[in-house]
C-alpha cells in the first residue's frame, strides 16, 4: 500500500484511511462469490468442480497481532524441527481443467484457522479441518444458488485432512468427495456383515482389514495406468480395495482405499525412488451398490496435481507479497492477508482466460524462450507490457503536487523528454 501512495505522488497526505481500507470495507465472502461465479463458466455442470484445500502459515513476528501462534516451522529441518511466530489460514483454492496435464490452483477462500493458544480477540480458535468443512460447505451452497444442484464437488488434501471429524461431517454434503492421503499404518474395518434375526444392537464395524502398507505387500495384481501429468506421460500401478472400508469413529462413511506403486526413476543423471502413497476416498451409493464415485483414471489425476496448492503458496508469498503489508489492527491483520489471496486469484484467472495454461505468447528476449506453462513472473510481465501501452501509465504520466518549485521541476523534466521523443 505504501508503495502504492508512493507511485501515485501521495507522498504527503493522509495514508490511514487508505489502511482503513482493510478495516472496514473490505468483505472477503463477497469477494470470493464474485470469483467463484467467474470460474463457473469454464467448468460443464456434467462434470466434477474440482477444489483443493491445504493449510499455510503466515509468518509474523509481533507476538500480540491477530491470530499469531508459535507453530512449527516449515523452512526447519525434519530431522531439528523448530517454531516459529505465525498466522494459520486454511486455503480453499479451484483446479482449472486439465490442459497437456497441467492445471493451475487459484485461490478461492483464505479462512483463518487460528489455533486455541494464539492471539486473538475478534477470530475464534479453529481447526484446519473445521475451516475445510466450512470452505466446502461454501463450494455446495454456491453451487446450489448457481442452480447446480446435482454437479458433484471433489475436494484433494493432503494427510492433514484424514480426520474422523471431517469424514463424519461428509455424511451432511450432497455429492460432496474427499479424496485425501492417508497413513501407512491406518487401522481399517470392513463393513458389519448383515443381520439375520439377531438380537442386540447391530454392529457397526466388521473385521479388521489390513493395514495400507501390508496390504499392499499382499497384493500382487497391480493396474497399470498412464497418466499424462505436467506435459509428461507417466506409467502408474495402483489398487483399489474391492470392498468399502471403514474408520472407527466415522461408521456411517464407507471408504475405499487406492494405493499407487512405489517407483524408480531417473532424474538429474541419478537414480530415485519414489514412495507409494495411500488415498481414502469416500464412496458413493450408486444402485444399490458402494462404488468409486469417480473413475480412478480422474481421482488420481487430481490427487497428483494437489501439489499446484503448494506452487501458489510459494507464489503467493515470495513473488507477490503475502502477510507483507503493514497492518496491525485484529481486523486488518487478517483481512490484508485475504486480500492478497484475492488479487493474486484475479490476475492468476484472468491470464487463464485470455491464454489458457499452456498459449502465453512467447517471451521477447533471446536468451529464454519460455516454458510450457506460465509462471507468476511471466504474467506479470506479459501484464506490463500490456498496460504500458495505455496512456494513463505512459512514463509521462504524472502527478501534480501543491508545491510549485516541485511544479516548475517537473515541467522542466517534462519539456526535456517531449524535445528529446520529438528529436528520435
Amino acid at each position: 500500500m505504501t508503495q502504492l501512495l508512493v507511485v501515485l505522488g501521495l507522498v504527503a497526505s493522509d495514508w490511514s484511511s487508505w489502511y482503513r481500507l482493510f478495516r472496514e470495507r473490505i468483505d472477503p465472502v463477497g469477494l470470493s462469490a464474485v470469483v467463484f461465479a467467474t470460474t463457473l463458466e469454464h467448468v460443464a455442470s456434467d462434470q466434477p468442480y474440482v477444489i483443493g484445500v491445504d493449510g499455510t502459515q503466515v509468518p509474523r513476528s509481533s507476538q500480540k497481532m491477530e491470530g499469531s501462534a508459535w507453530l512449527h516451522n516449515p523452512a526447519s529441518p525434519v530431522f531439528k524441527r523448530g517454531i516459529h511466530r505465525a498466522q494459520r489460514f486454511l486455503h480453499g483454492a479451484w483446479f482449472t481443467p486439465a490442459e497437456n496435464g497441467y492445471s493451475r490452483a487459484i485461490p478461492l477462500r483464505f479462512l483463518p484457522a487460528f489455533t486455541q493458544k494464539a492471539s486473538r480477540q475478534v477470530f475464534e480458535a479453529c481447526k484446519e479441518w473445521e475451516a475445510a468443512r466450512t470452505f466446502m460447505d461454501w463450494v455446495r451452497t454456491q453451487l446450489d444458488a448457481a442452480g447446480r444442484h446435482q454437479q458433484g464437488i471433489l475436494a484433494v488434501g493432503d494427510g492433514g485432512f484424514d480426520t474422523l471429524g471431517l469424514w463424519q461431517a461428509l455424511t451432511g454434503f450432497h455429492k460432496v468427495t474427499l479424496l485425501v492421503r492417508t497413513a501407512k499404518n491406518r487401522a481399517l474395518y470392513q463393513l458389519p456383515p448383515p443381520r439375520l434375526g439377531q438380537r442386540g444392537r447391530p454392529r457397526k464395524y466388521g473385521t479388521r482389514f489390513a493395514t495400507p502398507e501390508a496390504w499392499r505387500k499382499q497384493t500382487r495384481r497391480w493396474r497399470h495406468l498412464p497418466l499424462t501429468i505436467r506435459g509428461r506421460q507417466r506409467a502408474l500401478q495402483y489398487r483399489v480395495s474391492r470392498v468399502p472400508l471403514l474408520r472407527r469413529g466415522a461408521p456411517d462413511t464407507p471408504l475405499f482405499l487406492i494405493v499407487v506403486r512405489g517407483q524408480s526413476y531417473e532424474s538429474g543423471g541419478k537414480r530415485r525412488y519414489r514412495e507409494p502413497l495411500y488415498f481414502l476416498v469416500n464412496a458413493a451409493w450408486v444402485k444399490g451398490a458402494w462404488t468409486l464415485p469417480y473413475p480412478v483414471e480422474t481421482l488420481l489425476f487430481w490427487a497428483w496435481q494437489r501439489w499446484e496448492m503448494e506452487v501458489t503458496h510459494r507464489e503467493l508469498k515470495s513473488g507477490f507479497g503475502l502477510g507483507e503489508k503493514q497492518c496491525w489492527h485484529t481486523i486488518s491483520a487478517v483481512t490484508s492477508v485475504q486480500w492478497s489471496a484475492w488479487v493474486y486469484a484475479l490476475l492468476m484467472l484472468a491470464a487463464y482466460r485470455t491464454y489458457g495454461l499452456c498459449q502465453m505468447p512467447r517471451p521477447a528476449t533471446a536468451w529464454w524462450k519460455g516454458s510450457r506453462r506460465w509462471s507468476l513472473s511471466r504474467v506479470l510481465q506479459q501484464f506490463r507490457r500490456d498496460v504500458w501501452g495505455q496512456p494513463d501509465f505512459q512514463p509521462l504520466w504524472g502527478v501534480f503536487t501543491d508545491d510549485w518549485g516541485k511544479k516548475d521541476h517537473f515541467m522542466h523534466a517534462l519539456v526535456n523528454i517531449s524535445q528529446g521523443s520529438a528529436r528520435l
